[in-house]
């Protein structure tokens, strides 16, 4: 009952308001990517996408920016047949796969899927040909939009929970002192989470495989989603949750210790996955999100029980309202530096922000942020103090103003759950910076190159050379010499430099345009003797 009255409320003074939160969740939609974002960026590959093999190699080779963990490795045949590759051995941030079978002529696929250090599933093919190319398989990740929209609601509720219903009940036993109103509505946010928490589990299960809606009741799904690290805040989330049941419904006299255990299970949850908690340096980032979301839980949670009780029982209100106060300036102080801290590690710079899909939703929960706040403000320094005193009009103020703030704080949510699809740019900068490189192996002599950044633009080149039998190459000098012919592109030829650690490195190099170019690297070892070698690598694009 009280809980439909303080929806009635704001039904009929915040029009406008739930038409800025709709406007806001459609912008959010509109800002996210249409397509699947990587989190980890592929590096390397053997063999290399698009080479053509004399015979096919024992073993494959993905190396990626971070370490990940396989879920699903598949060989494509030409005839569109899948082998599965279960055999394979992580050694770093490589995953060393078995070849099972001897491979016929043709173009096959290697298509993989992999779960990265943030939580979230990447995949892809390489294309490889045995003797010569023909007609590649048809291989495609299709986005799963109903899925999508599952995870999305998935989270919001999984953040009721959290916030509305633990924080909710943190209120009630320590700013309340046990005070009912406000209770079932609590109740109700927290079996919200308590549904949310495993159905969100399965979800992640099925985008990690990248199987379909119809597949959630199978058990490896739930295994997969168990496997990623968001399984550890389901789990986490679960015991936050029963600990919010148990503040409301367990023995009065345990209600505080479950409560604060609550709330601290809380930041916890939101520390245990996710891109904020998976960025370096994780000893500050996973601190700043416990802290951010015990936090958002305590100004969150308190609203509608607060507002409920101005509503019903002003006398019992006062002194909740007079807790409340006293108590939020600190947390909004530790809110406003925790989240500053984490947009700065995962924004980077400023012009990240209105060129990538994070950085867009990170500027609309900014607007929406600016206006809590202020509503906020005037709420403590205008409302709270009449309102304390008995004004009953102030009092009904109010009421309307924390009504407006759960709508923005429901916006906020939504804005969040997008950032579910979209990397950072500090990941994008992460991938951005991994270098081209290519291995070139002759009987003569070999070389392991590097281009990096690995596109277009001032890169710097270095090359590891040994003899064909990977012993000791005493070269007096080394040439890098890159062409494009396909682009018109004449040899652009640097003398490398020996280094004290034994690489040649070029500095002054720009790369012009991407695409597959062919390195060579042109190997003085005597005043007669000279050895070419080369290779084609691929360049990417800004």
């Amino acid at each position: 009952m009280s809980a439909a009255s303080i929806l009635r409320t704001v039904c009929t003074t915040g029009r406008l308001a739930i038409g800025l939160a709709a406007a806001i969740v459609l912008l959010a939609a509109i800002a996210a990517p249409s397509q699947a974002f990587a989190h980890a960026a592929l590096v390397t590959t053997d063999p290399e996408d698009g080479a053509v093999l004399a015979q096919s190699s024992a073993q494959f080779s993905l190396t990626f920016s971070e370490p990940v963990s396989p879920l699903v490795l598949t060989l494509v045949q030409p005839d569109g047949t899948p082998v599965p590759l279960t055999s394979f051995r992580l050694s770093g941030q490589t995953v060393e796969i078995d070849n099972p079978q001897r491979l016929g002529s043709g173009t096959h696929v290697l298509s993989w899927r992999v779960i990265s250090a943030d939580g979230h599933p990447v995949g892809g093919s390489v294309l490889f040909s045995i003797g010569a190319p023909n007609v590649a398989p048809a291989v495609s990740e299709v986005v799963d939009r109903g899925l999508r929209s599952a995870i999305w609601i998935g989270k919001i509720f999984l953040y009721v929970g959290l916030f509305l219903g633990v924080g909710g009940a943190f209120a009630i036993a320590w700013l309340a002192k046990g005070g009912r109103s406000g209770r079932r509505f609590v109740i109700t946010a927290i079996l919200c989470g308590l549904v949310a928490a495993p159905l969100s589990l399965g979800f992640q299960g099925l985008d990690a495989l990248g199987a379909p809606l119809v597949r959630l009741a199978q058990p490896g799904v739930w295994q997969a989603g168990l496997g990623t690290s968001f399984g550890r805040t389901v789990l986490v989330a679960l015991v936050a949750l029963g600990l919010g049941l148990l503040t409301l419904v367990g023995p009065r006299g345990g209600a505080k210790l479950f409560a604060l255990a609550g709330l601290a299970a809380v930041g916890a949850a939101l520390a245990a996955s996710g891109h904020a908690s998976a960025a370096e340096p994780r000893w500050l980032t996973r601190p700043m999100m416990f802290l951010h979301g015990a936090g958002i839980a305590f100004w969150a949670g308190a609203l509608t029980p607060l507002g409920l009780a101005m509503r019903w029982k002003p006398v019992e209100a006062a002194p909740f309202l007079r807790r409340f106060s006293q108590a939020i300036l600190p947390v909004v102080a530790v809110l406003a530096a925790t989240g500053i801290v984490l947009a700065v590690i995962q924004v980077q710079a400023p012009a990240a922000l209105p060129e990538t899909a994070y950085g867009r939703l990170l500027l609309i929960k900014l607007a929406l942020l600016f206006f809590l706040f202020t509503l906020a403000a005037t709420n403590r320094w205008k409302l709270t103090g009449p309102a304390e005193a008995g004004e009953t009009e102030v009092q009904r103020r109010l009421v309307r103003s924390i009504g407006i703030e759960m709508l923005i704080i429901l916006a906020i949510f939504g804005i969040v759950g997008g950032w579910r699809f979209t990397p950072p740019p500090r990941a994008l900068a992460i991938a951005a910076a991994q270098p081209a490189s290519v291995h070139i192996h002759t009987p003569k002599a070999m070389a392991d190159l590097s281009i990096t950044p690995g596109h277009v633009g001032p890169v710097a080149a270095s090359m590891v050379i040994m003899t064909g039998d990977f012993g000791p190459l005493d070269a007096s000098q080394v040439t890098l010499v890159l062409s494009k012919p396909d682009a018109g592109i004449e040899p652009i030829k640097r003398a490398a430099t020996m280094r004290g650690d034994g690489t040649w490195r070029v500095d002054d190099l720009v790369i012009p345009v991407p695409g597959r170019w062919t390195a060579r690297l042109d190997i003085v070892i005597s005043d007669f003797k000279i050895v070419k070698i080369e290779a084609p690598i691929d360049i990417r694009p800004e």
